[in-house]
Protein backbone atom coordinates (compact mmCIF):
# COMPACT_ATOMS: atom_id res chain seq x y z
CA UNK A 1 0.00 0.00 0.00
CA UNK A 2 1.78 3.56 -0.63
CA UNK A 3 2.47 5.65 2.19
CA UNK A 4 0.02 8.02 1.49
CA UNK A 5 -3.01 5.93 1.48
CA UNK A 6 -1.30 4.45 4.44
CA UNK A 7 -0.85 8.10 6.35
CA UNK A 8 -4.48 8.84 5.70
CA UNK A 9 -6.04 5.44 6.22
CA UNK A 10 -4.79 5.88 9.82
CA UNK A 11 -5.11 9.27 10.64
CA UNK A 12 -8.90 9.42 9.53
CA UNK A 13 -9.55 6.19 11.56
CA UNK A 14 -7.93 8.08 15.13
CA UNK A 15 -10.06 11.04 13.84
CA UNK A 16 -13.00 9.05 13.86
CA UNK A 17 -12.54 7.30 16.75
CA UNK A 18 -11.84 10.97 18.32
CA UNK A 19 -14.85 12.11 16.80
CA UNK A 20 -16.65 9.46 18.58
CA UNK A 21 -16.16 9.70 22.63
CA UNK A 22 -15.68 13.78 21.76
CA UNK A 23 -19.42 14.72 22.87
CA UNK A 24 -19.88 12.30 25.27
CA UNK A 25 -16.74 12.67 27.18
CA UNK A 26 -16.50 16.18 26.74
CA UNK A 27 -20.00 16.55 28.19
CA UNK A 28 -19.30 14.29 30.51
CA UNK A 29 -16.01 16.09 31.92
CA UNK A 30 -18.19 19.29 32.00
CA UNK A 31 -21.08 17.92 34.33
CA UNK A 32 -18.03 16.48 36.85
CA UNK A 33 -16.81 20.09 37.23
CA UNK A 34 -20.05 21.76 37.65
CA UNK A 35 -22.05 19.43 39.58
CA UNK A 36 -22.56 19.67 43.64
CA UNK A 37 -23.08 16.60 44.33
CA UNK A 38 -19.92 14.65 46.08
CA UNK A 39 -19.64 10.76 45.93
CA UNK A 40 -19.45 9.08 49.29
CA UNK A 41 -16.04 8.02 48.68
CA UNK A 42 -15.45 11.95 47.87
CA UNK A 43 -16.70 13.15 51.09
CA UNK A 44 -14.57 10.68 53.14
CA UNK A 45 -11.24 11.81 51.43
CA UNK A 46 -11.93 15.04 52.48
CA UNK A 47 -12.99 14.09 56.16
CA UNK A 48 -9.38 12.59 55.67
CA UNK A 49 -7.67 15.54 54.76
CA UNK A 50 -9.64 18.14 56.78
CA UNK A 51 -11.33 20.07 53.17
CA UNK A 52 -14.34 21.82 53.71
CA UNK A 53 -15.73 20.65 49.60
CA UNK A 54 -18.42 23.27 49.22
CA UNK A 55 -15.87 26.02 49.97
CA UNK A 56 -14.53 28.36 47.06
CA UNK A 57 -10.92 29.89 46.68
CA UNK A 58 -9.65 32.36 45.73
CA UNK A 59 -6.66 32.18 43.13
CA UNK A 60 -3.84 32.58 45.47
CA UNK A 61 -5.55 29.88 47.42
CA UNK A 62 -6.04 27.61 44.57
CA UNK A 63 -2.41 28.61 43.97
CA UNK A 64 -1.56 27.22 47.32
CA UNK A 65 -2.99 24.05 47.20
CA UNK A 66 -1.71 23.25 44.02
CA UNK A 67 2.00 24.26 44.81
CA UNK A 68 1.64 22.32 48.51
CA UNK A 69 0.16 19.27 47.20
CA UNK A 70 2.88 19.22 44.14
CA UNK A 71 5.75 19.56 46.83
CA UNK A 72 4.55 17.28 49.37
CA UNK A 73 4.80 14.71 45.99
CA UNK A 74 8.12 15.70 45.32
CA UNK A 75 9.33 14.94 48.87
CA UNK A 76 7.16 11.48 48.69
CA UNK A 77 8.95 10.15 45.95
CA UNK A 78 12.07 11.26 46.45
CA UNK A 79 12.32 9.68 50.03
CA UNK A 80 10.54 6.38 48.41
CA UNK A 81 13.81 5.95 45.87
CA UNK A 82 16.03 7.16 48.75
CA UNK A 83 14.53 3.96 50.56
CA UNK A 84 14.09 1.69 47.78
CA UNK A 85 15.90 -1.43 49.37
CA UNK A 86 14.07 -1.37 52.23
CA UNK A 87 10.44 -1.72 50.86
CA UNK A 88 8.62 -4.59 49.42
CA UNK A 89 8.97 -5.96 46.45
CA UNK A 90 12.09 -3.92 45.79
CA UNK A 91 13.29 -6.58 43.39
CA UNK A 92 16.46 -6.54 44.95
CA UNK A 93 17.12 -3.23 43.39
CA UNK A 94 19.36 -0.88 45.52
CA UNK A 95 18.49 2.98 46.44
CA UNK A 96 18.33 5.40 43.80
CA UNK A 97 21.18 8.22 43.79
CA UNK A 98 20.83 11.57 45.25
CA UNK A 99 20.84 13.30 41.90
CA UNK A 100 18.87 11.16 39.91
CA UNK A 101 16.18 10.87 43.10
CA UNK A 102 15.52 14.54 43.22
CA UNK A 103 15.43 14.80 39.10
CA UNK A 104 13.03 11.56 38.89
CA UNK A 105 10.53 12.95 41.77
CA UNK A 106 10.07 16.30 39.85
CA UNK A 107 9.87 15.03 36.62
CA UNK A 108 6.58 12.26 37.64
CA UNK A 109 4.94 15.36 40.03
CA UNK A 110 5.30 17.63 36.92
CA UNK A 111 3.70 14.99 34.79
CA UNK A 112 7.04 15.26 32.75
CA UNK A 113 8.20 11.57 32.83
CA UNK A 114 11.63 12.48 32.08
CA UNK A 115 13.87 8.91 32.91
CA UNK A 116 17.58 9.63 32.76
CA UNK A 117 18.00 5.41 33.90
CA UNK A 118 16.51 2.23 32.88
CA UNK A 119 13.34 1.75 34.61
CA UNK A 120 13.62 -2.42 34.94
CA UNK A 121 16.84 -1.85 36.40
CA UNK A 122 16.80 0.87 38.67
CA UNK A 123 13.27 0.85 40.29
CA UNK A 124 11.27 -1.79 42.19
CA UNK A 125 7.20 -2.17 41.99
CA UNK A 126 6.67 -0.08 45.07
CA UNK A 127 8.73 2.77 43.86
CA UNK A 128 7.16 1.88 40.49
CA UNK A 129 3.38 1.47 41.50
CA UNK A 130 2.96 3.47 45.22
CA UNK A 131 5.35 6.26 43.69
CA UNK A 132 5.34 6.94 39.72
CA UNK A 133 2.22 5.56 38.97
CA UNK A 134 0.12 7.63 41.95
CA UNK A 135 2.15 10.71 40.54
CA UNK A 136 0.78 10.02 36.41
CA UNK A 137 -2.80 10.18 37.50
CA UNK A 138 -2.93 13.32 40.11
CA UNK A 139 -0.25 15.35 38.10
CA UNK A 140 -2.85 14.46 35.55
CA UNK A 141 -5.53 15.80 37.14
CA UNK A 142 -3.69 18.77 38.47
CA UNK A 143 -3.51 20.03 34.96
CA UNK A 144 -7.05 19.98 34.20
CA UNK A 145 -7.91 21.34 37.48
CA UNK A 146 -5.83 24.55 36.37
CA UNK A 147 -7.37 24.42 33.07
CA UNK A 148 -10.95 24.30 34.56
CA UNK A 149 -9.84 27.16 36.98
CA UNK A 150 -9.15 29.23 34.10
CA UNK A 151 -12.34 28.21 32.17
CA UNK A 152 -14.39 29.35 35.08
CA UNK A 153 -12.23 32.64 35.52
CA UNK A 154 -13.90 33.25 31.77
CA UNK A 155 -17.15 32.26 32.32
CA UNK A 156 -17.80 33.54 35.64
CA UNK A 157 -18.42 37.77 36.00
CA UNK A 158 -17.61 39.98 39.37
CA UNK A 159 -16.03 36.55 41.50
CA UNK A 160 -13.19 36.10 43.47
CA UNK A 161 -13.07 32.56 43.46
CA UNK A 162 -12.16 29.86 41.21
CA UNK A 163 -13.60 27.11 42.84
CA UNK A 164 -12.01 24.49 45.21
CA UNK A 165 -8.61 22.77 44.12
CA UNK A 166 -9.15 19.54 46.44
CA UNK A 167 -12.49 19.11 44.60
CA UNK A 168 -11.53 19.66 41.13
CA UNK A 169 -8.66 17.05 42.00
CA UNK A 170 -10.32 14.38 43.39
CA UNK A 171 -12.58 14.67 40.79
CA UNK A 172 -10.86 14.51 37.78
CA UNK A 173 -8.69 11.70 39.53
CA UNK A 174 -11.82 9.87 40.75
CA UNK A 175 -14.79 10.22 38.30
CA UNK A 176 -12.14 10.80 35.17
CA UNK A 177 -9.03 9.28 35.09
CA UNK A 178 -9.03 5.95 37.25
CA UNK A 179 -12.56 4.83 35.58
CA UNK A 180 -11.12 5.09 31.71
CA UNK A 181 -7.52 3.76 33.44
CA UNK A 182 -9.58 0.60 34.04
CA UNK A 183 -11.34 0.13 30.70
CA UNK A 184 -8.24 0.91 28.50
CA UNK A 185 -5.97 -1.39 31.20
CA UNK A 186 -8.24 -4.25 30.53
CA UNK A 187 -7.90 -3.65 26.46
CA UNK A 188 -4.33 -3.27 26.78
CA UNK A 189 -4.17 -6.96 28.14
CA UNK A 190 -6.71 -8.20 25.83
CA UNK A 191 -3.97 -6.65 22.64
CA UNK A 192 -0.89 -8.52 24.88
CA UNK A 193 0.27 -6.01 27.31
CA UNK A 194 1.82 -7.77 30.33
CA UNK A 195 0.26 -7.45 34.09
CA UNK A 196 1.76 -9.33 36.89
CA UNK A 197 4.30 -9.27 39.62
CA UNK A 198 6.91 -12.10 38.27
CA UNK A 199 10.28 -9.94 38.52
CA UNK A 200 12.65 -11.23 36.54
CA UNK A 201 12.05 -14.55 34.88
CA UNK A 202 14.96 -16.47 33.39
CA UNK A 203 14.36 -18.23 29.80
CA UNK A 204 16.09 -20.55 27.46
CA UNK A 205 15.60 -19.24 23.47
CA UNK A 206 14.77 -21.18 20.54
CA UNK A 207 18.80 -21.06 20.12
CA UNK A 208 19.41 -22.42 23.33
CA UNK A 209 20.92 -19.17 24.96
CA UNK A 210 19.99 -18.17 28.47
CA UNK A 211 17.68 -14.79 28.72
CA UNK A 212 16.44 -13.20 31.53
CA UNK A 213 12.53 -11.13 30.63
CA UNK A 214 11.31 -8.44 33.17
CA UNK A 215 7.56 -8.74 33.99
CA UNK A 216 5.68 -6.25 36.10
CA UNK A 217 2.39 -4.40 36.54
CA UNK A 218 2.17 -2.94 32.38
CA UNK A 219 -0.82 -2.78 31.23
CA UNK A 220 -2.47 -0.88 34.67
CA UNK A 221 0.42 1.86 34.28
CA UNK A 222 0.83 2.06 30.48
CA UNK A 223 -3.29 3.05 30.79
CA UNK A 224 -2.25 6.12 32.80
CA UNK A 225 0.73 6.88 31.16
CA UNK A 226 -1.12 7.56 28.23
CA UNK A 227 -4.33 8.88 29.34
CA UNK A 228 -3.01 11.40 31.30
CA UNK A 229 -0.41 12.59 28.85
CA UNK A 230 2.79 11.49 31.02
CA UNK A 231 5.00 9.05 29.01
CA UNK A 232 7.34 7.64 31.63
CA UNK A 233 8.14 3.79 30.37
CA UNK A 234 7.50 0.77 32.64
CA UNK A 235 10.79 -0.52 30.32
CA UNK A 236 13.75 1.85 29.18
CA UNK A 237 12.47 1.08 25.66
CA UNK A 238 8.98 2.53 26.28
CA UNK A 239 6.25 2.31 23.89
CA UNK A 240 8.77 0.42 21.79
CA UNK A 241 9.05 -2.16 23.87
CA UNK A 242 7.02 -5.60 22.89
CA UNK A 243 5.92 -6.00 26.62
CA UNK A 244 4.40 -2.32 26.80
CA UNK A 245 3.52 -2.20 22.96
CA UNK A 246 3.16 -5.34 21.47
CA UNK A 247 1.02 -4.71 18.13
CA UNK A 248 -0.08 -2.02 15.36
CA UNK A 249 -3.49 -2.23 16.88
CA UNK A 250 -1.94 -1.54 20.22
CA UNK A 251 -0.20 1.28 18.89
CA UNK A 252 -3.10 3.09 17.51
CA UNK A 253 -4.93 2.80 20.44
CA UNK A 254 -2.36 4.23 22.24
CA UNK A 255 -2.26 7.21 20.36
CA UNK A 256 -5.91 7.20 20.89
CA UNK A 257 -5.37 7.48 24.42
CA UNK A 258 -2.78 10.85 24.88
CA UNK A 259 -5.26 12.21 22.46
CA UNK A 260 -9.22 11.55 24.15
CA UNK A 261 -9.17 13.64 27.04
CA UNK A 262 -6.75 16.68 25.85
CA UNK A 263 -9.58 16.84 22.72
CA UNK A 264 -12.59 16.28 24.25
CA UNK A 265 -11.84 19.34 26.83
CA UNK A 266 -12.11 21.42 24.46
CA UNK A 267 -16.35 20.63 24.19
CA UNK A 268 -15.89 20.71 28.17
CA UNK A 269 -14.75 24.34 27.64
CA UNK A 270 -17.74 25.41 25.31
CA UNK A 271 -19.81 23.82 27.44
CA UNK A 272 -19.21 25.40 30.50
CA UNK A 273 -18.73 28.82 28.64
CA UNK A 274 -22.10 28.07 27.78
CA UNK A 275 -21.06 28.59 23.71
CA UNK A 276 -20.14 25.18 22.09
CA UNK A 277 -18.84 27.37 18.88
CA UNK A 278 -16.04 28.24 21.66
CA UNK A 279 -14.96 24.98 21.84
CA UNK A 280 -15.01 24.05 18.47
CA UNK A 281 -13.08 27.10 17.12
CA UNK A 282 -10.09 25.83 19.92
CA UNK A 283 -10.80 22.52 18.63
CA UNK A 284 -10.01 23.50 14.91
CA UNK A 285 -6.82 25.54 15.35
CA UNK A 286 -5.61 22.22 17.31
CA UNK A 287 -6.82 20.10 14.79
CA UNK A 288 -4.90 21.96 12.04
CA UNK A 289 -1.20 22.44 13.73
CA UNK A 290 -1.55 18.45 14.74
CA UNK A 291 -2.24 17.46 11.34
CA UNK A 292 0.30 19.51 9.25
CA UNK A 293 3.15 18.96 11.83
CA UNK A 294 1.91 15.03 11.43
CA UNK A 295 2.29 15.50 7.42
CA UNK A 296 5.76 17.08 7.90
CA UNK A 297 7.63 14.75 10.08
CA UNK A 298 6.00 11.50 8.18
CA UNK A 299 7.44 13.64 5.17
CA UNK A 300 10.68 13.81 6.34
CA UNK A 301 11.22 10.16 7.23
CA UNK A 302 9.81 9.13 4.32
CA UNK A 303 11.81 11.39 2.03
CA UNK A 304 15.19 9.85 4.19
CA UNK A 305 18.31 10.46 1.93
CA UNK A 306 20.56 7.82 1.63
CA UNK A 307 20.91 3.92 -0.29
CA UNK A 308 19.61 2.15 2.72
CA UNK A 309 16.58 4.21 3.54
CA UNK A 310 16.01 4.19 -0.36
CA UNK A 311 16.23 0.34 -0.12
CA UNK A 312 13.64 0.10 3.11
CA UNK A 313 11.31 2.60 1.58
CA UNK A 314 12.62 5.37 4.07
CA UNK A 315 13.90 6.09 7.06
CA UNK A 316 13.97 2.97 9.18
CA UNK A 317 16.57 3.41 11.86
CA UNK A 318 15.50 2.82 15.40
CA UNK A 319 11.89 2.44 14.24
CA UNK A 320 9.81 -0.78 14.70
CA UNK A 321 8.70 -3.33 11.80
CA UNK A 322 5.63 -3.66 13.20
CA UNK A 323 4.64 -0.02 13.15
CA UNK A 324 6.65 1.02 10.04
CA UNK A 325 7.24 4.34 9.39
CA UNK A 326 3.53 6.00 9.49
CA UNK A 327 2.59 4.05 12.49
CA UNK A 328 6.15 5.97 14.24
CA UNK A 329 5.39 9.27 12.96
CA UNK A 330 2.14 9.45 14.25
CA UNK A 331 2.99 8.31 17.34
CA UNK A 332 6.23 10.40 17.82
CA UNK A 333 4.10 13.73 16.80
CA UNK A 334 1.17 13.16 19.16
CA UNK A 335 3.43 12.19 21.80
CA UNK A 336 5.88 15.42 21.25
CA UNK A 337 2.51 17.85 20.68
CA UNK A 338 0.51 16.35 23.76
CA UNK A 339 3.78 16.79 26.04
CA UNK A 340 2.71 12.82 26.59
CA UNK A 341 7.11 11.39 25.71
CA UNK A 342 6.33 8.53 25.38
CA UNK A 343 7.80 6.72 21.82
CA UNK A 344 7.46 3.88 19.99
CA UNK A 345 10.64 4.66 18.28
CA UNK A 346 14.04 6.58 18.70
CA UNK A 347 13.90 10.06 17.91
CA UNK A 348 17.66 10.65 18.11
CA UNK A 349 17.34 8.09 15.06
CA UNK A 350 15.46 10.22 12.79
CA UNK A 351 16.19 12.33 10.17
CA UNK A 352 17.58 16.18 11.27
CA UNK A 353 14.22 17.40 9.98
CA UNK A 354 12.14 14.68 11.03
CA UNK A 355 13.78 14.82 14.69
CA UNK A 356 13.69 18.79 14.18
CA UNK A 357 9.77 18.45 13.72
CA UNK A 358 9.47 16.27 17.04
CA UNK A 359 11.43 19.58 18.39
CA UNK A 360 9.07 21.78 17.24
CA UNK A 361 6.27 20.54 18.34
CA UNK A 362 7.33 20.96 22.02
CA UNK A 363 8.49 24.45 21.42
CA UNK A 364 5.16 25.40 19.90
CA UNK A 365 4.12 24.97 23.84
CA UNK A 366 2.28 21.34 23.16
CA UNK A 367 -0.87 23.21 21.90
CA UNK A 368 -2.14 21.05 19.55
CA UNK A 369 -4.10 19.40 21.67
CA UNK A 370 -1.04 19.50 24.59
CA UNK A 371 -1.30 17.90 27.64
CA UNK A 372 -4.35 16.51 29.87
CA UNK A 373 -5.52 20.51 30.91
CA UNK A 374 -2.08 22.07 30.01
CA UNK A 375 -2.47 21.97 26.48
CA UNK A 376 -6.53 23.73 26.41
CA UNK A 377 -4.96 26.48 28.90
CA UNK A 378 -1.65 27.12 26.90
CA UNK A 379 -3.98 28.08 23.79
CA UNK A 380 -6.38 30.02 26.17
CA UNK A 381 -3.89 31.86 26.88
CA UNK A 382 -2.80 32.47 23.37
CA UNK A 383 -6.48 32.89 22.28
CA UNK A 384 -6.15 35.90 24.97
CA UNK A 385 -2.48 37.27 23.17
CA UNK A 386 -4.53 36.75 19.27
CA UNK A 387 -7.57 39.29 20.42
CA UNK A 388 -5.05 41.99 21.32
CA UNK A 389 -3.40 41.83 18.10
CA UNK A 390 -6.40 41.88 16.84
CA UNK A 391 -7.19 44.82 18.46
CA UNK A 392 -4.14 46.64 17.99
CA UNK A 393 -4.74 46.08 14.58
CA UNK A 394 -8.35 48.06 14.27
CA UNK A 395 -7.56 50.25 17.47
CA UNK A 396 -10.46 48.53 19.71
CA UNK A 397 -10.15 47.54 23.11
CA UNK A 398 -9.78 43.10 22.69
CA UNK A 399 -12.10 41.29 24.16
CA UNK A 400 -12.45 37.74 24.75
CA UNK A 401 -15.89 35.82 25.91
CA UNK A 402 -17.28 39.37 26.84
CA UNK A 403 -13.98 40.10 28.98
CA UNK A 404 -11.76 43.15 28.40
CA UNK A 405 -8.44 42.14 27.75
CA UNK A 406 -6.09 44.85 29.82
CA UNK A 407 -2.13 45.82 30.66
CA UNK A 408 -2.64 43.16 33.45
CA UNK A 409 -4.16 40.57 31.14
CA UNK A 410 -1.81 40.75 28.53
CA UNK A 411 1.27 40.96 30.65
CA UNK A 412 0.62 37.53 32.22
CA UNK A 413 -0.02 36.15 28.99
CA UNK A 414 3.26 37.77 27.99
CA UNK A 415 5.20 36.04 31.32
CA UNK A 416 3.27 32.97 30.45
CA UNK A 417 4.83 32.56 26.89
CA UNK A 418 8.17 33.75 28.16
CA UNK A 419 8.73 31.44 30.59
CA UNK A 420 9.71 27.62 28.92
CA UNK A 421 11.75 29.54 25.96
CA UNK A 422 13.81 31.32 28.77
CA UNK A 423 14.28 28.04 30.97
CA UNK A 424 15.03 26.07 27.46
CA UNK A 425 17.60 28.32 26.00
CA UNK A 426 19.30 29.38 29.26
CA UNK A 427 19.27 25.71 30.11
CA UNK A 428 20.78 25.22 26.85
CA UNK A 429 23.64 28.05 26.93
CA UNK A 430 25.25 26.84 30.42
CA UNK A 431 25.89 23.57 29.23
CA UNK A 432 27.63 25.15 27.05
CA UNK A 433 29.31 28.34 28.30
CA UNK A 434 30.55 27.28 31.93
CA UNK A 435 33.65 24.97 30.71
CA UNK A 436 33.63 22.40 33.66
CA UNK A 437 30.72 21.58 32.57
CA UNK A 438 30.78 21.73 29.19
CA UNK A 439 33.56 19.11 29.43
CA UNK A 440 31.35 17.06 31.05
CA UNK A 441 28.58 17.26 28.60
CA UNK A 442 30.76 17.11 26.03
CA UNK A 443 32.94 14.00 27.15
CA UNK A 444 30.59 12.10 28.94
CA UNK A 445 27.00 12.59 27.78
CA UNK A 446 27.02 13.70 24.14
CA UNK A 447 27.38 10.30 22.05
CA UNK A 448 27.00 12.06 19.10
CA UNK A 449 29.42 15.13 18.49
CA UNK A 450 29.03 18.29 16.44
CA UNK A 451 25.61 19.34 15.55
CA UNK A 452 23.60 16.28 16.43
CA UNK A 453 25.44 16.47 20.06
CA UNK A 454 24.09 20.16 20.09
CA UNK A 455 20.49 18.94 18.90
CA UNK A 456 20.33 16.22 21.74
CA UNK A 457 21.35 18.92 24.62
CA UNK A 458 18.62 21.14 22.86
CA UNK A 459 16.03 18.91 22.98
CA UNK A 460 16.50 17.59 26.35
CA UNK A 461 15.83 21.25 27.80
CA UNK A 462 13.27 21.30 25.62
CA UNK A 463 11.77 18.17 26.56
CA UNK A 464 12.12 19.19 30.61
CA UNK A 465 11.25 23.18 30.41
CA UNK A 466 7.76 21.96 28.04
CA UNK A 467 7.00 18.73 30.70
CA UNK A 468 7.46 16.13 27.49
CA UNK A 469 10.00 13.95 28.75
CA UNK A 470 10.81 12.45 25.73
CA UNK A 471 14.48 12.17 24.60
CA UNK A 472 17.05 12.21 21.79
CA UNK A 473 18.25 8.46 22.82
CA UNK A 474 21.67 9.24 22.22
CA UNK A 475 22.13 11.96 24.93
CA UNK A 476 23.89 10.27 28.31
CA UNK A 477 21.96 12.83 31.48
CA UNK A 478 22.19 10.44 34.48
CA UNK A 479 25.00 13.66 35.39
CA UNK A 480 24.99 15.62 38.41
CA UNK A 481 24.82 18.31 36.18
CA UNK A 482 21.74 17.21 33.54
CA UNK A 483 19.75 15.83 36.55
CA UNK A 484 20.21 19.05 38.58
CA UNK A 485 19.48 21.23 35.61
CA UNK A 486 16.54 19.30 34.04
CA UNK A 487 15.07 19.05 37.29
CA UNK A 488 14.89 23.12 37.64
CA UNK A 489 13.88 23.35 34.36
CA UNK A 490 10.98 20.60 34.78
CA UNK A 491 9.99 22.09 38.02
CA UNK A 492 10.02 25.90 36.84
CA UNK A 493 8.60 25.09 33.03
CA UNK A 494 5.46 23.64 35.47
CA UNK A 495 4.78 25.71 37.99
CA UNK A 496 5.64 29.19 36.63
CA UNK A 497 3.45 29.11 33.88
CA UNK A 498 0.46 27.55 36.51
CA UNK A 499 1.46 30.41 38.72
CA UNK A 500 0.55 33.14 35.70
CA UNK A 501 -2.65 31.23 34.35
CA UNK A 502 -4.10 30.99 37.94
CA UNK A 503 -3.74 34.65 38.20
CA UNK A 504 -5.03 35.33 35.08
CA UNK A 505 -7.88 33.61 35.85
CA UNK A 506 -8.46 35.42 38.90
CA UNK A 507 -8.08 39.10 36.94
CA UNK A 508 -10.49 37.88 34.24
CA UNK A 509 -13.05 36.08 37.16
CA UNK A 510 -13.30 39.55 38.73
CA UNK A 511 -14.16 41.46 35.27
CA UNK A 512 -17.48 41.82 34.18
CA UNK A 513 -19.05 40.75 30.73
CA UNK A 514 -19.49 43.63 28.50
CA UNK A 515 -21.72 43.46 25.22
CA UNK A 516 -20.57 42.22 21.68
CA UNK A 517 -20.66 45.46 19.54
CA UNK A 518 -19.82 45.71 15.54
CA UNK A 519 -16.26 46.03 16.28
CA UNK A 520 -15.94 43.12 18.43
CA UNK A 521 -13.88 40.13 17.12
CA UNK A 522 -15.68 37.32 16.88
CA UNK A 523 -14.09 34.07 18.76
CA UNK A 524 -15.62 31.15 16.93
CA UNK A 525 -14.97 32.22 13.12
CA UNK A 526 -12.18 30.97 10.49
CA UNK A 527 -11.01 34.06 10.91
CA UNK A 528 -10.10 33.59 14.36
CA UNK A 529 -8.34 30.21 14.15
CA UNK A 530 -6.44 31.85 11.42
CA UNK A 531 -5.34 34.12 14.02
CA UNK A 532 -4.45 32.00 16.92
CA UNK A 533 -2.72 29.71 14.53
CA UNK A 534 -0.75 32.76 12.99
CA UNK A 535 0.12 33.94 16.69
CA UNK A 536 1.27 30.48 17.74
CA UNK A 537 3.94 29.96 14.96
CA UNK A 538 5.12 33.63 15.32
CA UNK A 539 5.76 33.33 19.08
CA UNK A 540 7.71 30.06 18.55
CA UNK A 541 9.32 30.59 15.17
CA UNK A 542 11.08 34.76 16.76
CA UNK A 543 11.46 32.81 19.67
CA UNK A 544 13.19 29.62 18.61
CA UNK A 545 14.20 29.85 15.11
CA UNK A 546 18.05 31.03 15.96
CA UNK A 547 18.36 28.24 18.14
CA UNK A 548 16.90 25.79 15.59
CA UNK A 549 19.61 27.30 12.84
CA UNK A 550 22.36 26.13 15.08
CA UNK A 551 21.07 22.35 15.64
CA UNK A 552 18.24 20.57 13.42
CA UNK A 553 18.31 22.73 10.28
CA UNK A 554 21.91 23.10 10.08
CA UNK A 555 22.37 19.09 10.07
CA UNK A 556 20.08 18.59 7.81
CA UNK A 557 21.38 21.34 5.40
CA UNK A 558 24.39 20.07 5.56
Amino acid sequence: MPPLVQFVLQLATLILVLAIAYRPLGDYMAAVYTGTRHLRVERGLYRLIGVQPDGEQSWPAYLRSVLAFSVVGIVIVYAMQRLQEWLPWALGLPAVGESLSFNTAISFVTNTNWQSYSPELTLGYSVQLAGLAVQNFVSAAVGIAVAVALVRGLARTRSGTLGNFWVDLMRGTVRILVPLSVVFAIMLIAGGVIQNLDGFREITTLTGAGQTLPGGPVASQEAIKELGTNGGGFFNANSAHPFENPTPWTNMLQIVMMLLIPVALTRTFGRMVGDLRQGYAILATMGVLFITSAALMTAAELAGAGSAPAAAGGAMEGKEARFGIIGSTLFGTTSTITSTGAVDSMHDSYTAFGGGMAMVNMMLGEVAPGGVGAGLYGLLVIAVLAVFLAGLMVGRTPEYLGKKIGAREIKLAGLYILVTPALVLIGTALSFAIPAVRNDVTSTSIWNPRLHGFSEVLYAFTSAANNNGSAFAGLTANTPWLNTALGVAMFLGRFLPIIFVLALAGSLASRDRVPATAGTLPTHRPLFVGLTIGTVLLVSALTYFPVLALGPLAEGLN
